[in-house]
């Protein structure tokens, strides 16, 4: 009988099926719950949502991602939708992001480098992007199917803040070329527009006498006005929270496309949208993986890993910091966070829309903070915002024609913008805690991003994190005890506290505070060594040994941190008690694990029991410990500031 069937049976808890079912469809749980009184709050969310995200998402398909605007809307459609009925986070909306959509505009770009799809060719590029799209989250929905959410702990701060940073830098360079109305030129030129960052650098130097002038008065303009309007709000809001209804980029999008028809800036050099609709029926599905896709499938793999962690990990930050809502106002109760299931429902959203060939959309917290601040208060809000986006697919998509692509490109300069705010804050933290490894981190991860290009960031990125994540698993903590004076059972560590420490001639007390597995356990024998022949852990190997034998007369091991131990971990402790008393050493543990525990039938089965003599020879405190090897008479005290490790024990 499982420990919840148990409980259930105990407390007399009734339908124990639905409340499972109500777990893993949260669709189930808060459909329940839902009232008549939330849909207006959930509804102007959702068109306020609509104003300012629909032109994003238009943005993000044509300027970041290089596939058909309407794809970008795609993702507005089904995604939010999947999302609310599988996600765990109330008030979390999806949707297309920067980054995941500058990464699947590398894929297609290269693919056009190679050859591989026509620069004109919308359907192909959509093709390209929706391979992207549907094998991110294809990794994802099994990363939660294999309860991989740990795996938001994973990419560190510095590795985020770094990288994000650089694609912030690389998002507003790149994006100044078509502000400029630089487009053409840039075409004429080659090697540019699917260059690196400072490919770009240099071209934008060189050919800035050449930008259009209306195209750069209305896309620096919009720019100018989004970044008034943004910081006007975020001082107005805390005093009238209305202000956050207005739709301030949404009118500028109309105005500069009313401007753009109504003087026929098209027809003098103004770069605009133009059909959104590429040809062919709305919504088509296709399979990715078809032989014209397959040649490129190891790019789009590789590419795909890391949107799916990036998403994740900003989708992680945003469900953890708005949580089931009870502090944003949401009123769905019994809600649990799990990130298992915001892998599955995340996973399901973009192998979806992988179909449809939409961009890669995960959770985003500014977005989400939006709905909230908004009036959504359920995940119906996530649901009249596909409903909208849906209609404007099949109604409002002739009304995009006009719309200057220099406009839509200075909204993401302004999202590029936001991904630099947060970098000196945290500049600023890590140089206060003298945290250098962070910052040489992030200072590494930047750096080749931009003068590389992503894939390099993303590879020094996330090599370098796993290292750290290595290093820091495999290390041994392994500590040397000394009794704290004027005391009879506390002991400290004695590299923490040298000099004012009691120790005991002939033992050595060696505490354990992990558990030992094969990652920590490798250079467990070499660190027991430097403590029997130097008294410390900090001590060169290149020095000879201070210490002399008879202090190693005895070894009391404290293993109440050894929670656990795998079989490696176990071998390697068999190893060392044996090579012990083959020298005539007496080992003792204290604190040991209770009878009948996995550790303690690991122990036992290994032989560690009786190589150490039996079960007596397993105590319940140092102190027990100390008085079975007859030891305690002999007493050193070591004098402040003393050094000697023939001491230390």
């Amino acid at each position: 009988m499982s420990t919840a069937t148990r409980l259930a049976q105990k407390y007399g808890i009734r339908g124990r099926r639905k409340i499972y079912l109500y777990y893993y469809f949260p669709f189930l749980n808060w459909i329940r719950q839902y009232r008549w009184s939330y849909f207006q709050g959930d509804l102007i969310a959702a068109i306020t949502m609509a104003s300012f995200y629909i032109p994003m998402a238009l943005s993000l398909a044509s300027n970041l991602g290089h596939v058909p605007a309407l794809n970008g809307l795609y993702a507005f459609v089904f995604n939010p939708f999947i999302y609310a009925l599988l996600g765990t986070c109330p008030q979390m909306v999806v949707g297309p992001e920067a980054a995941g959509s500058l990464l699947t505009g590398q894929v297609v770009k290269e693919s056009i480098n190679r050859g591989d799809v026509n620069d004109e060719d919308g359907r192909r590029s959509a093709e390209v992007g929706g391979m992207v799209t549907f094998t991110a989250g294809f990794i994802i929905l099994l990363g939660g199917v294999f309860r991989l959410g740990f795996l938001d702990n994973v990419l560190s701060r510095p590795f985020q803040r770094g990288f994000i940073s650089a694609i912030g830098i690389v998002i507003f360079i790149d994006q100044l070329i078509p502000e400029l109305g630089l487009n053409s030129k840039a075409a004429e030129v080659g090697g540019v527009l699917h260059g690196s960052c400072v490919d770009k650098m240099v071209f934008l130097l060189e050919y800035m006498g050449w930008a259009h002038g209306a195209t750069t008065a209305l896309s620096l303009g919009s720019f100018v006005i989004i970044m008034i309007c943004r910081q006007t709000k975020s001082h107005l809001q805390p005093r009238y929270p209305s202000v956050a209804y207005i739709p301030d980029r949404f009118i500028i999008v109309v105005l500069s496309a009313f401007i753009t028809y109504y003087f026929r800036l098209d027809l003098k050099g103004v770069d605009v949208l133009g059909n959104v609709h590429t040809g062919g029926a709305v919504f088509r599905v296709r399979w990715p993986y078809v032989p014209s896709t397959l040649k490129i499938a190891s790019d789009a793999f590789s590419t795909a890993f890391v949107i799916a962690l990036l998403g994740f990990f900003e989708s992680s930050v945003a469900a953890k910091s708005l949580g089931t809502g009870e502090k944003t106002g949401s009123v769905i109760k019994n809600m649990h966070l799990s990130p298992n299931r915001e892998l599955v429902a995340l996973g399901t959203a973009n192998v979806v829309g992988g179909l449809f060939m939409a961009l890669p959309a995960f959770g985003g917290y500014g977005r989400s903070k939006v709905n909230a601040s908004t009036g959504g208060k359920t995940p119906m809000s996530s649901v009249f915002l596909s409903l909208i986006t849906l209609l404007s697919v099949l109604c409002l998509t002739p009304y995009f024609y006009y719309l200057p692509k220099g406009v839509l490109a200075a909204m993401i300069s302004v999202v590029a913008w936001s991904l630099l705010e947060e970098m000196p804050e945290d500049l600023h933290f890590f140089i206060q805690i003298r945290g250098y490894s962070e910052l040489l981190l992030m200072a590494l991860i930047f750096l080749s991003t931009i003068f590389w290009n992503l894939k390099i960031g993303i590879a020094v990125g996330i090599g370098l994190s796993l290292l750290r994540v290595i290093h820091h698993a495999t290390r041994p903590r392994i500590q040397i005890l000394g009794r704290v004076p004027g005391t009879n059972d506390r002991f400290e560590n004695a590299e923490r506290q040298p000099g004012s420490l009691e120790f005991f001639e002939g033992c050595l007390i060696v505490k354990i505070p992990e558990p030992l597995t094969f990652a920590n356990t490798g250079s467990l024998k070499a660190r027991l060594r430097r403590l029997e022949d130097h008294g410390t852990g900090k001590a060169h190997p290149a020095l000879p040994p201070i210490r002399r034998k008879e202090h190693n007369q005895t070894i009391i091991f404290d293993v109440h941190g050894v929670t656990s131990m795998d079989g490696a971990g176990t071998q390697v402790l068999r190893d060392i008690v044996e090579g012990y008393v083959k020298q005539d050493v007496q080992v003792v543990f204290c604190r040991p694990p209770p009878d009948g525990s996995r550790v303690w039938k690991l122990l036992e089965s290994s032989g560690v029991v009786e190589l150490c003599g039996g079960r007596e020879n397993f105590v319940e405190s140092v102190q027990a410990a100390l008085a079975l090897t007859e030891a305690e008479g002999s007493v050193l005290v070591r004098p402040e500031g003393d050094q000697d490790a023939d001491g230390m024990a």
